[in-house]
């Protein structure tokens, strides 16, 4: 029982961590949250954990596949930089014309649910996170090929993307008030922050730091902190 509340609170913990960086699916969350109020962000969200923990169940148990999908990761990379470059334009688009407001492609009539999933299955940025985390664990012993254990990594790891969703979904209301409902601003900021994100990804895929090369070197997906985790580890035994 020990060991199953310890993976589920190693998920949640790693899983918050990893969601805290600004990235395309927090910002969205956030702006959606902004434009269109908490649930729809809170669904967004629910759809795009949910894809996330799916591909960490298959990435636990297929990991010799996952690894020899190169293209397939190289084809969604692209794919994820053109998302991120259309939301940049309707952000900057809404931040020019103030009688918009909205981001015209996350504020669309597609369900807030459906479009986190879509958004986030398109998004091959959390299969090399999660596959070199799991990895590490695998190998200290942390994680073990159990149902159960898989069962609390999961579950803990949506948690923990959820709680770190709703920072910048309750972060980015309280930014407006700040504001004082200044949109335009805020639309401004987060078109650039979307900007700067393709530019990142153009970076990456051209300098071969990409999710290919991730799925390579797990070690640098978890940059040390794994190490954090032994103590914790002896302290629940």
């Amino acid at each position: 029982m020990r060991s199953l509340v310890r993976i589920f609170f190693t998920g949640m913990f790693i899983s918050f961590l990893g969601s805290l960086p600004l990235g395309t699916l927090n910002i969205a969350a956030m702006q959606i949250s902004i434009t269109d109020g908490y649930t729809q962000a809170i669904l967004f969200s629910l759809g795009s954990l949910l894809v996330e923990m799916i591909y960490v169940r298959v990435s636990l148990v297929g990991m010799d596949w996952i690894r020899k999908q190169k293209n397939i990761f190289r084809i969604l990379e692209w794919v994820t930089l053109v998302i991120v470059v259309a939301l940049a334009v309707s952000s900057f688009y809404a931040a020019l014309h103030p009688k918009t407001e909205k981001n015209i492609i996350l504020s669309s009539t597609l369900p807030k649910f459906v479009l986190g999933a879509t958004m986030c299955a398109v998004n091959p940025v959390q299969i090399p996170f999660w596959f070199g985390w799991s990895t590490v664990l695998f190998t200290k012993k942390v994680l073990l090929p159990k149902a159960s254990n898989y069962n609390s990594y999961i579950l803990g790891i949506g948690i923990g993307t959820l709680l770190g969703n709703c920072v910048f979904i309750f972060g980015g209301q309280l930014i407006v008030e700040k504001l004082n409902a200044k949109q335009h601003v805020l639309s401004w900021v987060i078109g650039g922050i979307f900007a700067l994100t393709a530019l990142i990804q153009i970076w990456r895929m051209f300098m071969k730091k990409d999710a290919v090369h991730k799925l390579e070197h797990p070690e640098e997906v978890t940059h040390g902190l794994e190490k954090k985790l032994e103590p914790r580890k002896h302290s629940l035994e």
